[in-house]
């Protein structure tokens, strides 16, 4: 049989089923086809009998056709602001890549250590561990601020999407994006849900998550992971070139060959600045992260940096808006439709009547929190619709309340690296091209698990010496 026919076959079997089965009793039966749509669409996604923008659009279709999905609700993904962030990181990069901005950088990197691929990874990871305390958008930090230094990277060693891919693009991809995965948990303004778990926190357990507590409990674990994960995806996605002799004298020939930086390339390094700043402060200017980037694309507008040519044909923007709000418009009605509610309630309950011990529960619930972000299109719709019932769960269960709160908030991020949708910033790593989609999510697995382990077992011990049980 033919592999795309066969692949179409699986998908639709599989949603039909889904859509005719009994109705678990205390859903709705929308609420239960919605489910069905999201399930083949996901299948879709990973058996890829077509792109996946077209996938997600033929979904969409279909809910809009049969009045399973108003309108509104279709289109509903398409003006989250998080989409519209996402295609201005494309629009960003397309600037660095335009004005050399991108090379220049690239190669300082490559002259200060540049000894291999490693230690470029290694400066990722150490870059991201530096800015993410004061970035709270997981996007447009590793989105418009590192995905085109990684970008110019790649391309510095002769590494574009294809059959160079694997020189080196692929391995700095994933480390850029896992990296990002990681410092999202590891503090509470590293990311933009992560307060919203203080907040529930404080309603359903009764307990103060500061900064402070957030940070110490996660300092060990999370300096553990992420100085593992360059390494463990070394070995999952191993680059071709590997050591780099002659970086410096590379690098400095090719940055002398480039000259003195043009006008374009100082308009877009003050615009970077202007980001960097605007986005770091943007606690205390109320300024979302998606105006931030549109001022940006603006200005180099205006500045004729990027003329709307440029703008038009970045497709992978469009690819990306195209899937990402789709999937972003079906999870939020799978979430509207009490699906997500009705899951977790019901999940509760039976591993709370089980009469198991607190850290046998806790680690189930975790387990459950944790994978089913397969689901989900969005780190805080997850905190949203599950965050508070487990928390208060795993505390009836009788894990320390406070420990409790602070694992679910670090568990919402660790699963970002299970997919390509896992938050913000994977469709733009995902989009530029130098990973198959089968090996984005075998890898993310892998490192979704590692960091599970890492956290459920070193973090527990250092919980315990600070006192959280």
């Amino acid at each position: 049989m033919n592999p795309t026919l066969r692949n179409w076959l699986i998908i639709l079997v599989v949603g039909a089923a889904i859509w005719f089965s009994p109705i678990p009793t205390g859903l709705k039966p929308d609420a239960w086809h919605i489910f069905a749509v999201f399930v083949a669409t996901v299948l879709g996604f990973i058996l890829h009998p077509m792109p996946i923008g077209a996938i997600a659009f033929i979904s969409l279709t279909f809910c809009c056709f049969t009045g399973l999905l108003k309108t509104s609700q279709v289109l509903m993904g398409f003006g989250n602001g998080t989409i519209w962030l996402i295609v201005c990181a494309f629009f960003l990069s397309r600037a660095f890549i335009k004005t050399g901005f991108g090379r220049r950088i690239a190669y300082v990197i490559i002259k200060l250590i540049g000894r291999s691929s490693l230690t470029l990874g290694y400066s990722i990871a150490l870059s991201e561990l530096v800015v993410s305390p004061a970035m709270p958008s997981a996007t447009a930090r590793g989105g418009g601020v590192f995905y085109p230094i990684v970008r110019s990277l790649s391309e510095a060693f002769g590494s574009q999407p294809g059959p160079s891919s694997r020189k080196i693009g692929a391995y700095l991809m994933q480390v850029g994006y896992h990296t990002d995965a990681t410092t999202c948990m590891m503090f509470l303004t590293s990311m933009a849900g992560n307060p919203l778990c203080v907040g529930l926190a404080a309603s359903a357990v009764g307990v103060e998550i500061t900064w402070t507590n957030w940070a110490l409990a996660a300092i060990v674990p999370g300096l553990i992971s992420l100085t593992l994960v360059p390494w463990v995806v070394s070995l999952l996605s191993p680059p071709e070139i590997k050591a780099i002799p002659n970086a410096r004298e590379l690098a400095e020939k090719e940055l002398a060959a480039m000259g003195p930086m043009s006008k374009d390339e100082k308009v877009l390094a003050f615009v970077f600045v202007m980001c960097l700043v605007l986005w770091a402060t943007g606690s205390w200017t109320h300024l979302g992260a998606t105006p931030i980037a549109m001022l940006a694309i603006a200005i180099m507008l205006i500045a004729k940096v990027l003329s709307w040519q440029d703008i038009l044909s970045e497709k992978g923007a469009y690819d990306a808006m195209f899937w990402m709000g789709g999937l972003m418009s079906l999870a939020t009605a799978l979430g509207k439709s009490g699906f997500i509610t009705w899951v977790a309630k019901d999940t509760a309950e039976i591993i709370g009547s089980a009469g198991l011990g607190w850290i046998a529960s806790f680690l189930i619930v975790i387990l459950f929190y944790t994978y089913s972000h397969y689901c989900f299109a969005s780190v805080t719709a997850r905190i949203s619709a599950m965050y508070a019932a487990f928390v208060a769960v795993a505390a009836a269960c009788g894990t320390p309340a406070l420990m409790a709160a602070l694992t679910f908030g670090f568990f919402a991020n660790c699963p970002i690296s299970l997919t390509h949708y896992g938050n913000g910033c994977g469709p733009v790593y995902f989009g530029a091209g130098y990973v198959s989609q089968g090996e984005w999510w075998r890898n993310g697995f892998v490192i979704c698990t590692m960091n599970v382990v890492i956290w459920l077992t070193i973090g527990m011990a250092w919980w315990k010496v600070i006192g959280l049980y």
